[in-house]
Parts: C-alpha cells; structure tokens; sequence
C-alpha cells in the first residue's frame, strides 16, 4: 500500500496541500478539534488537488441549489452565495523596518493549491505601520476581480484598523475581505515567509525613497476604502 505524501485539508484553519502530518508546519494542526474539518492523506500532488477541487465544486453547486430554491420560495428575497473558506484566495502579509522609522520592506504570499506567488519590496526611511499596510495594498493590488478574500496579518493596527470600520465600503464596492490576525513568530508558515521577505526587502541597499513619510504630506482616508495609497 503507497505511503501518504501528501495531506490535503479541504477545511480547516488554513485550507491547502501539506506535505506532513506532524510539526508546526504539518496537516494536523490546521484540522485538529477543527469543527468540521475535511481532509484526507494522498501518494500524490494530483490526487490531493484533485481532492480540495471537487470538494469546493461541491460547495459551489450546494450554494446554488440553496441560492435557486430560496428564489422560487419567494421573489422579493435576495440570496447571498455562501462563501467559505475554502473558496477564499488566501492572503499573508508582513511589514519590517530596522529601526522606527528606519530601513523598511514589506512581504506578501498568496496560496493556490499549485503555487505560492511572493512579492517584496522596500524603502530607505519608513516605519513598521507604514509597511504593514502597504503589504495589504501591494496583495489586494494583484486582485484583478472583486474577490473574496482571507488576509492574514500579524499586526493588530492593520486588522483592528481594518475591522473597525473601512472594511463596510469594500462589501458596498462588491469585495469580501476577511482580515485574520496570527500571532507573529510562532510557526504559521505563510507568516514565516512573509517575515523574511520583509526582513530581506529592509536590509537591502539603495532603497528608493518613501515619499509621503520623509516628505510628511498629509494623510486622509480615502474616500474609496479600495484605495490605501494614500496611507
């Protein structure tokens, strides 16, 4: 019998392809006393894939067998699709400055079953706050549709911020953001490598300059809450 390779969690605190059980950065964690966790051991990539695509198709089809009978009940009531986490584009976010203000960079990881797109950059003379935020900008800048969407951020400014308040205009402009906070450093491994992309994007040489912050130009939050530019 072929030994498991690879663990598929189709639901779970993070949805995705593992390629161990045990350890901090294992399948386990992520189903464990998990209420309704779906998921299951595979010899193969595509067998896994296969798995977390035909579970989140039979969700979709659910959704629209839900959605079709509450509109022939009545005709003045409006269903909303159900959204869950598997259907999620999955979001992780991280800002670093060396010194505050000092060297800044920031870093951002979006999963997909078949790969992990990263992007980093960074400033001479920024701060933390400054690059946690623009890490959320850069991530939602990649989004070409109105998504839905769990960003996952290890700053309390950026997620209570958000969560306050700014994250109501997105739903009236068609978007479904769901900011998470994780504990930052404590083994999430989409939080560990947006930490080091930061960190890396912060140390490196001729930074170009963070105009708004070394300028000190006025900050105002924009009318659009879509666009964080001006933070």
């Amino acid at each position: 019998m072929a030994k498991n390779k690879y663990y598929a969690v189709a639901v779970g605190r993070r949805p995705g392809i593992y390629t161990q059980w045990f350890g901090d950065a294992g399948a386990r964690v992520q189903v464990d006393r998990f209420q309704g966790a779906v998921y299951k051991g595979f010899p193969t990539l595509e067998e896994a894939r296969a798995f977390i695509w035909k579970r989140r198709s039979d969700e979709k089809k659910s959704a629209i067998r839900s959605q079709q009978k509450s509109t022939r009940s009545t005709v003045k009531r409006t269903t909303v699709p159900v959204i869950t986490f598997s259907d999620r584009i999955v979001i992780y976010t991280d800002g670093s400055s060396l010194g505050n203000p000092g060297p800044g960079g920031y870093g951002v990881v979006i999963t997909s079953p078949e790969e992990n797109q990263e992007l980093s950059g960074g400033f001479r003379k920024t701060t933390n706050n400054r690059m946690e935020l623009l890490a959320c900008i850069v991530g939602l800048e990649q989004l070409s549709i109105p998504s839905a969407v769990a960003l996952y951020s290890d700053s309390r400014y950026v997620v209570d911020g958000i969560t306050k308040g700014w994250a109501k205009k997105w739903h009236r402009n068609g978007c479904d953001v769901h900011f998470i906070w994780v504990k930052g450093h404590a083994g999430n491994p989409g939080n560990e490598r947006c930490d080091q992309l930061a960190t890396q994007a912060a140390a490196k040489r001729n930074l170009p300059s963070d105009d708004r912050y070394e300028k000190r130009l006025p900050l105002q939050l924009p009318e659009n809450a879509t666009d964080f530019t001006h933070f």
